[in-house]
């Protein structure tokens, strides 16, 4: 009976492919918004001043960076948690994926976020002068940024600290 339950537990972990594909096709959506505003940009280059370029090009940085974001949590979460992706030798295996576990993906994901954050920061200083600032609302943005960046910190000393048997 317990190995009937293990091996029912071990299954299970396919349930995890909807998340998965789901993650896919909000791939797709950030693609879309990505040409959206590129075409917006190209568009009305005529009329776009510095600080408007500035703010569209800054966003199509962002989503990116949560492109890139949703890529790690696909594939490296695939990885460590439902199965391999066996890309050995190929010549456009990632780097990171070779050395994946849930700690790495973690920190992976903790850099990926603040790196998102440091970008909507980027946006709201630039957007400063305008009359719906509000000092509070960036007083938390800054607050809510070194929050990311000291868990951050602290997953990145966790990982160091925990013995390297306990990956495998």
């Amino acid at each position: 009976m317990g190995h009937r339950i293990g091996a029912l537990m071990f299954v299970s972990r396919w349930l995890q492919l909807p998340l998965y594909l789901g993650l896919i096709v909000a791939q797709v959506v950030y693609v879309w918004i990505f040409l959206k505003e590129l075409a917006h940009l190209v568009g009305d280059i005529d009329s776009l001043d510095e600080t408007r370029t500035m703010l569209i090009v800054l966003g199509l940085v962002d989503v990116v960076m949560v492109a890139n974001l949703l890529l790690m949590v696909i594939v490296g979460g695939y990885e460590t948690f439902v199965a391999r992706v066996n890309l050995k030798n190929h010549p456009d295996e990632p780097e990171w994926l070779s050395h994946v576990n849930a700690n790495v993906l973690k920190v992976k994901l903790a850099t990926a976020i603040i790196g998102i954050s440091s970008i909507h920061l980027l946006k709201s200083f630039i957007e400063i002068t305008g009359a719906n600032w509000r000092w509070e609302q960036t007083m938390w943005q800054v607050i809510v940024h070194l929050a990311f960046i000291v868990s951050a910190i602290a997953l990145a000393l966790i990982d160091r600290l925990l013995p390297k048997a306990a990956d495998h």
